[in-house]
């Protein structure tokens, strides 16, 4: 449905339910810029991950959070999208996602850019991790 303000308005079902309270809200502005929308992204979504289909490092760190409880927003983009859309200050890093370089799979917990898959686990390994997302409201 098309709103005024050039907004297209989206109802999504969570975990299969037809139940009406456990719908989303998506609300797409098609005038915005894709470098507004993916810090658009990154401020309403707990955790988000910005991923590549064919990316094995990508799927280490989905399943990662998943098994942590937290279910990530997951944005899936070709390589030569990403390496485009995301500003410089939140793609640059050194960490690559392995497998042939170029720029790897890259999660924002609560706002905050953690990186890829090598930040990540550093963070779960000492521990902190899991109390980055439950300060979140991301873990159980």
């Amino acid at each position: 449905m098309r709103r005024e303000n050039g907004s297209f308005g989206l109802g999504i079902e969570l975990n299969g339910s037809s139940n009406s309270n456990n719908q989303t809200a998506l609300t797409i502005d098609v005038e915005e810029s894709t470098e507004k929308r993916i810090e658009r992204l990154i401020r309403e979504n707990q955790v988000i991950i910005f991923s590549k289909r064919s990316c094995c490092m990508c799927h280490v760190m989905k399943r990662l959070l998943y098994t942590l409880g937290a279910n990530p927003t997951v944005i899936e983009i070709e390589e030569n999208e990403m390496k485009s859309s995301l500003p410089a200050t939140q793609n640059s890093g050194g960490e690559s996602g392995g497998g042939g370089g170029g720029v790897g799979p890259v999660v924002y917990v609560g706002g905050g850019r953690v990186g890829g898959l090598e930040s990540l686990m550093a963070l779960h390994l000492s521990g902190e991790l899991v109390v980055k997302l439950r300060e979140v409201g991301a873990a159980v």
